[in-house]
């Protein structure tokens, strides 16, 4: 009785992860308040952007309206986003679930796009005041390298990404409470924090 219990848990919580990738695959603007419907109510509600790196800054977004504006900005200007649903693993303890998979983001980026988008971040940051130079030179390099290395691979791009998610039961319903995308990294990450050490 308590392994049926514990299946039918995994198959409600699998079917929310459904829903989710459902909104995903349509991406319909209209439909986002009723997206909204698969979180919790609470302001303690949090969901981590694979931008994000300061709690309750940019992609780090917590609250219902931050999460709402995330959801947005992805389906208006992000790539098809696909879930493992069915290969998922969901742990269940009681009202609390822990979901995870693997999915992958596809886009096509034109190259014309992508040199005008980096000639506009090259304006962004030369217009940055609190920047050294020795700073913006290495960022604009950096970059620069990275697409100069892409262009060989074509314009079609496939990332894999990783989900990670808390569910709680909320009013016989399952419902997100934290959620995290992440993309994979076998080199240094891209943000790395300058660290200073005092002499002496």
């Amino acid at each position: 009785m308590k392994d049926d219990v514990e299946n039918k848990d995994v198959e409600e919580v699998r079917s929310l992860l459904q829903k989710f990738q459902d909104g995903y695959t349509k991406r319909d603007a209209s439909l986002l308040d009723e997206f909204m419907g698969l979180f919790i109510e609470e302001d303690a509600l949090e969901v981590i952007g694979t931008n994000a790196v300061d709690p309750g800054r940019d992609e780090w977004c917590r609250g219902r309206d931050a999460v709402r504006r995330l959801v947005g900005g992805d389906w208006e200007g992000w790539g098809d986003v696909v879930y493992d649903v069915e290969g998922a693993n969901i742990f269940v303890n009681g009202d609390t679930a822990w979901p995870s998979t693997t999915g992958t983001v596809h886009d096509r980026i034109s190259v014309e796009d992508r040199q005008t988008g980096y000639l506009n971040y090259i304006r962004e940051i030369l217009a940055e005041e609190q920047t050294d130079a020795s700073v913006k030179i290495n960022t604009i390099l950096k970059l620069g390298n990275e697409i100069a290395l892409d262009m060989p691979f074509g314009e079609d791009f496939t990332w894999p990404l990783r989900l990670t998610a808390v569910a709680v039961r909320h009013n016989l319903a399952w419902k997100f409470h934290q959620m995290q995308f992440s993309f994979a990294t076998t080199r240094a990450p891209d943000v790395r924090l300058e660290t200073r050490t005092e002499a002496g």
